[in-house]
């Protein structure tokens, strides 16, 4: 059974850092592709960031620049620094893991396995 479990989340100010951590189990975490999500109140569930097995990467427009997704596949891990971080940013973010492939995974449907998400608030 495969278990992703996000850790790093919490309160900051406008322009500072949190790093989030998903720590994976139950599958060969080095043949997937990696994904973050956010959803915020009342808001459907964006994409924000993928990571293929090939470590190539994908951002959405609004955290490009500011947000490095990253993967360890040593630990089974993948991480989401995150600087500059704004009010918009706040969030429940969501890691996902996807496809057994290389390309550009953006949908929530493409992603099989969830996270129970980890609160990121940033305060103005």
């Amino acid at each position: 059974q495969v278990q992703l479990v996000e850790s790093g989340g919490g309160l900051v100010q406008a322009g500072g850092s949190l790093r989030l951590s998903c720590a994976a189990s139950g599958r060969t975490f080095s043949n997937y592709a990696m994904g973050w999500f956010r959803q915020a109140p009342g808001k459907e569930r964006l994409f924000v960031a993928s990571i293929d097995r090939s470590y190539d990467t994908y951002y959405a427009d609004s955290v490009k620049g500011r947000f490095t997704i990253s993967r360890d596949n040593s630990k089974s891990t993948v991480y989401l620094q995150m600087n500059s971080l704004k009010p918009e940013d706040t969030a429940v973010y969501y890691c996902a893991s996807g496809p057994n492939g290389l390309g550009i995974y953006y949908l929530v449907r493409q992603y099989e396995y969830w996270g129970q998400g980890t609160q990121v608030t940033v305060s103005s």
